[in-house]
C-alpha cells in the first residue's frame, strides 16, 4: 500500500498515535480522532544543490514516500522547527502550497519570517516558542527548547506531542544536548522520543542521544535524521550500541520510510 493511502485508510485505535517517518527529521502523525500532522517534511531533492555549493554530498539516498502535493488535502497543519533547507524545505512548501494547502503552519519566529519570504501570509501562521501550545483536536503540541547549530537561525525548537488520553511524543528536532532540555522535558514525561543522532553539524551524537533517552526514561526511541544524505549518515546499528550501553537496548523504534510505526505507551 502506498504510504498516502495508508495513512488516510489506518484508523488509530484509542490511546495510540500513529508515525510515518520521511526521512531525516520528517515524521506524520496521526491521531485517535483523525488528525495528521505533518513535521519538518523534506519531500524533495534540494538540498543537493545547497550541499554542492559547500563542499557536501547531501544528494537524496531514499526517494521520498510522499509527493509534496500530496500533503495537501491530508494534513490539519505543518509544524517546523527552524530554517534549514531539510526542516522547512521551499520546493516541498512550494508543492504543497500549489496543491491547495494552506497550513496552518506551526514555527518559531525566525521560520515565520522566512515563510513569509516564500509567499505564505501571515494568517495562515501560528507562531510558537518554548512553552507555547496549540492544540489541534485531540492533539496539543508545545514547542521545546533547542540548541541550534549557529548564528543564522537562533530560534531552534523541538515539539512535545501530546495525544488525548494517550502518549507523550518528544521530536527533538536539531540540537546538541543540553541538561536544559532534560530539565525542561522531563517533568512532561515523554514515552517515546525521535531524536536525532547524526552527530555532525552539532546535533546530538549516538551516545548523546542514547543518554538523553536514558536520561528521560522513555518506553521507545526513534533515531532519525542520520538516514538521507552521504555526508550526514551514520548506521542506525551504532545508535542501537549506545542504547544498549545504557542498557536501555529494547527501547529502539528502528523506523522504515514511509511504514506506519503504531505506538501505544502501555
Amino acid at each position: 500500500m502506498k504510504t498516502l493511502q495508508e495513512i488516510q485508510q489506518t484508523s488509530i485505535p484509542s490511546g495510540s498515535v500513529g508515525l510515518w517517518w520521511l526521512g531525516q527529521s520528517g515524521f506524520i502523525i496521526k491521531s485517535p480522532g483523525g488528525v495528521v500532522l505533518a513535521l519538518d517534511p523534506y519531500l524533495t531533492n534540494s538540498c543537493k544543490a545547497i550541499g554542492e555549493a559547500h563542499g557536501f554530498n547531501f544528494d537524496r539516498m531514499v526517494a521520498s514516500p510522499l509527493a509534496p502535493a500530496e500533503l495537501a488535502g491530508l494534513i490539519n497543519a505543518y509544524l517546523l522547527t527552524h530554517t534549514h533547507g531539510d526542516h522547512l524545505d521551499p520546493e516541498t512548501l512550494e508543492g504543497y502550497r500549489a496543491a491547495g494547502g494552506k497550513g496552518p503552519y506551526v514555527a518559531p519566529m525566525e521560520t515565520v519570517d522566512k515563510l513569509q519570504t516564500l509567499g505564505v501570509q501571515a494568517t495562515e501562521i501560528l507562531p510558537i516558542w518554548p512553552n507555547k501550545n496549540h492544540a489541534f483536536g485531540d492533539l496539543n503540541v508545545q514547542a521545546t527548547f533547542a540548541i541550534p547549530l549557529g548564528g543564522d537561525d537562533l530560534t531552534h525548537i523541538g515539539y512535545l506531542v501530546k495525544v488525548a488520553d494517550g502518549p507523550c511524543l518528544y521530536f527533538t528536532g536539531d540540537t546538541g544536548y543540553h541538561d536544559v532540555i532534560i530539565d525542561s522535558v522531563g517533568p512532561h514525561q515523554p514515552d517515546l522520543l525521535a531524536a536525532v543522532i547524526n552527530g555532525a553539524f552539532r546535533n546530538m551524537s549516538p551516545a548523546e542521544a542514547a543518554r538523553m533517552a536514558k536520561e528521560l526514561k522513555v518506553k521507545a526511541v526513534i533515531p532519525c535524521h542520520h538516514d538521507l544524505f552521504p555526508d550526514n549518515a551514520l548506521p542506525t546499528a551504532l545508535f542501537h550500541t549506545n542504547l544498549k550501553g545504557f542498557g536501555i537496548g529494547d527501547t529502539l523504534r528502528a523506523a522504515k520510510h514511509g511504514e506506519l510505526i503504531l505506538f501505544t505507551a502501555n
